[in-house]
């Protein structure tokens, strides 16, 4: 019996050490739970900032983007209606430098019922109205049924403008050059020849625009179109 008990109280002693160990490694995997649990909730918020952060500044480039492309649609109508203005100016203005050039012949042929001139207003309508392609039809039928006609340089011209307009470079080439080689005293041809830099222009012949402002400005010093050379030349 006196055995026993020391065995006893020893057994006893061996399971209180257990049940201690075992609850002290309990709290220190808790612990460690936690831990793991308060990095990962550090983590989750880490990275919700971040996306709201990237949010926020796509929100803002999209709204730049969209002011931007507002200041451009501005920008472009501004534009627009600065070269209707300006084709309507110069279309006006040929159209009565020519009626006071030919008038007393014009004022003829228009009592006997024959205006010549009347198919060139009609083309010069159509492109005040912005129908380059109509336009330019009109401007090719008046230059082939009246090739003695006082319209024809300004016809000619005119149609270079409207084939540019249309894209079709290579007829405007041909309209600029007829004036530049038929009439290259008119006082239309210093703006043909400015026509005919923008016609490479347009092709991206960068050397040969050059060199035609070049030449317009020695050919026509005085002209306007040799100002507007000048002012491109000088932005290069």
């Amino acid at each position: 019996m006196k055995r026993i008990l020391p065995l006893a109280a020893c057994a006893a002693l061996s399971f209180a050490h257990s049940a201690h160990a075992g609850l002290f490694d309990d709290t220190e995997a808790r612990q460690q739970v936690e831990n793991l649990r308060q990095d990962l909730q550090r983590q989750v918020e880490t990275i919700h900032s971040g996306l709201l952060e990237q949010a926020s500044r796509q929100e803002q480039t999209n709204a730049d983007m969209a002011r931007l492309r507002g200041q451009l649609e501005v920008v472009i109508n501004k534009l627009e209606t600065l070269e209707a203005r300006q084709r309507d100016f110069y279309v006006d203005q040929d159209t009565r430098i020519r009626r006071l050039e030919g008038g007393g012949n014009l004022a003829a042929s228009a009592n006997e019922g024959n205006a010549p001139s009347h198919g060139y207003d009609a083309a010069l309508r159509l492109l005040k109205d912005g129908k380059a392609a109509e336009a330019l039809t009109a401007l090719e039928a008046f230059i082939s049924r009246n090739p003695e006609s006082v319209d024809l340089p300004a016809a000619n011209f005119w149609a270079g403008n409207a084939a540019l307009m249309v894209k079709d470079v290579s007829t405007a080439n041909r309209f600029f050059n007829n004036v530049l080689g038929r009439w290259p005293n008119d006082p239309i041809a210093a703006d043909a020849m400015l026509g005919l830099a923008n016609s490479y222009v347009a092709m991206s012949d960068t050397r040969n625009a050059q060199r035609t402002l070049t030449t317009l400005i020695e050919r026509y010093p005085n002209s306007n179109a040799a100002q507007a050379a000048k002012q491109r030349l000088n932005r290069r």
